[in-house]
């Protein structure tokens, strides 16, 4: 059958439109323009404002994939805002874990007896991948938050400087 030119083509049921975002371009051109500011007016408080907003953007606002692995064993592709957050409950708990991980340390917050989906432990032989495996974070976002963690260190040292 050869569609008829004049008719637009009938919508998809069963499909839901995401809300288009904003470019990423956008948010470099802000930094561009606090770079340059802060070098013509030779301020390295202008500066280090400039490297705060940028480890904000990095943390909660860049848009990005969730990127946990489901039990089958593919990368969740819904989108989210930031590198810390997660598309739903259960995603945020396996990604909250990994990121204390990424820190040293153990989730303090998850209860005992439970796995990062917050399911008691329990061997049914249809888990393909484990929480630990799951949550792994991608090299791209561990390098991300390492660096904007170290710049949001540097900028409060900063801080705590220029008040002296």
């Amino acid at each position: 059958m050869v569609a008829n030119p004049q008719e637009p083509p009938a919508p998809r049921r069963g499909t839901r439109r995401r809300p288009r975002r904003e470019s990423p371009l956008v948010w470099w051109g802000v930094f561009a323009v606090v770079g340059v500011a802060a070098v013509l007016l030779w301020s390295w408080r202008i500066a280090l404002l400039g490297l705060l907003l940028w480890c904000l953007y990095e943390f909660v606002l860049v848009p990005t994939i969730c990127r946990v692995m489901t039990r089958q064993g593919y990368a969740c592709r819904e989108p989210v805002r930031g590198r810390l957050f997660a598309c739903g409950e259960r995603h945020q708990r396996v990604k909250s874990d990994a990121l204390w991980r990424l820190a040293g340390l153990r989730n303090p917050f998850r209860p005992k007896g439970r796995d990062a989906d917050g399911r008691a432990h329990r061997d049914t032989g249809v888990v393909v991948f484990s929480p630990s495996v799951r949550g792994r974070l991608a090299q791209a976002d561990r390098m991300l938050i390492l660096l904007a963690s170290a710049g949001t260190l540097v900028a409060l040292a900063g801080m705590v400087y220029g008040l002296a």
